[in-house]
């Protein structure tokens, strides 16, 4: 998903001359800058404020840290030119780092999620841009074996059909993620990647903007994927897909041929469970062809046989009471793409709206709340406790979570569906 960050306007910019000497050692003509957020007001209990001379250390300390990765980066093959561009005033983003390590209390039920991706606005939009564009991404689509409607349906996710790339440096964001430690040899991974797409010279400096995690461009890549999978289809001997509809278009679809997509293929279908239905076997690692699904009374909503799907999983993403929906090997794709079960149901709705389909037909049980995450962690906790194991305790939603409620459900002789609610919780307590 696409995530922006700005600059506070309190931000202020230390430049060290000693780091000079430091960044001659790297083979650059000149210190960073860095960008570091001014301290907030003192808080009972709060550490004290940095004092000039903490800033001037930790000036020091980045410089260091850009000239010992310009090291590594120069014996991974990377000249002189491309160093000096990407790191005469790179600068230490606060803000990058403080959202990386945030972790939002409050978290967003799927219905919510899915009511503003799929706003009658995003519809509208994309539907606009299906004309607008017309030919030139259906030829993309048709190489790709990708539907149009399912490249617009990202885009449109990503950056608003390119209206909000994202406004951070990309070597500013990944060089400040990679010196704050937490994942730094995930980071130095794609600084070094986008290095070399500056080499390429598929973009410039300046231009290579995205989010403060640095995906870039209008479908939000990691240098990683982009030197994978980026295409020049416009033929301007550029990878461009901050600027090139045609660039973005064709990346995005090589992405998704390339990680398993199944041309002629639906994502799956909403379908109606039969009385009865286990729902322990509503899960991800539960696939079998869609015919026997529809032996065990599967139905689609409106009656029509089941699309043919091999490995199809029964999706119920708002436990018993929800909708439920009968995924295949595509809707696994987009999750490849980003690994969220909201994300990939979004995309497909989206793209399934733009086609001129239905949106979800059965209700959403909007009356349950979601568990924030110190109840979640709460949760498992207590579902640990009771020996229904659900891993460490992390506030977060995952399989061996789920499982551990399902397993506490299936004591209780309730339906097996894995969704964490506050009754549950409460019963836990």
């Amino acid at each position: 998903m696409h995530t922006t960050s700005h600059f506070p306007a309190s931000a202020r910019r230390w430049l060290v001359p000693s780091l000079l000497a430091i960044f001659a050692v790297a083979g650059c003509a000149s210190a960073p800058s860095v960008e570091t957020k001014a301290p907030a007001p003192l808080m009972v209990g709060a550490s004290p404020a940095p004092t000039v001379s903490d800033e001037v250390e930790h000036s020091q300390r980045f410089a260091r840290w850009v000239a010992d990765f310009s090291t590594d980066a120069r014996a991974a093959g990377i000249d002189e030119a491309t160093l000096q561009s990407a790191f005469h005033d790179v600068r230490f983003i606060a803000r990058v780092i403080e959202l990386d390590r945030a972790q939002p209390e409050f978290t967003r039920t799927v219905w919510d999620y899915l009511d503003r991706a799929l706003s009658a606005q995003r519809i509208a939009r994309g539907q606009d841009k299906l004309l607008e564009l017309g030919p030139a991404v259906d030829t993309i689509a048709v190489r790709y074996g990708v539907p149009t409607e399912v490249l617009v349906a990202i885009w449109g996710m990503e950056s608003n059909y390119g209206s909000n790339v994202g406004d951070i440096p990309t070597i500013d964001a990944l060089a400040t993620l990679g010196f704050e430690g937490r994942r730094e040899e995930w980071a130095r991974g794609q600084l070094l990647a986008a290095l070399k797409i500056l080499q390429n010279r598929d973009i410039d400096r300046a231009q290579m903007i995205g989010s403060w995690a640095g995906a870039m461009g209008q479908t939000q890549f990691l240098p990683s994927n982009f030197l994978a999978y980026a295409v020049d289809a416009d033929g301007d001997g550029r990878r461009d897909i901050w600027g090139s509809v045609p660039d973005v278009m064709a990346s995005t679809a090589n992405f998704l041929a390339r990680s398993g997509w199944q041309a002629g293929q639906p994502w799956g279908i909403e379908v109606r469970l039969p009385t009865g239905f286990d729902y322990a076997r509503a899960d991800a690692d539960v696939r079998q062809p869609t015919t026997q699904w529809a032996n065990e009374g599967v139905q689609a909503m409106d009656g029509a046989p089941l699309p043919t799907l091999e490995g199809a999983s029964v999706l119920v993403p708002a436990g018993v009471r929800g909708p439920a929906f009968l995924v295949g090997p595509n809707f696994r794709t987009i999750l490849r793409y980003n690994n969220s079960t909201s994300y990939a149901l979004a995309v497909s709705l989206l793209a399934q709206k733009l086609a001129g389909g239905p949106t979800v037909q059965a209700s959403w049980p909007r009356d349950l709340q979601a568990l924030t995450r110190s109840q979640l962690m709460a949760l498992q906790t207590a579902l640990n406790v009771r020996g229904f194991d659900s891993g460490t305790p992390d506030g977060a939603m995952g399989p061996a979570t789920r499982r551990g409620v399902r397993q506490y459900q299936r004591s209780l002789g309730l339906p097996a569906d894995g969704y964490p609610t506050l009754d549950l919780l409460q019963r836990l307590q």
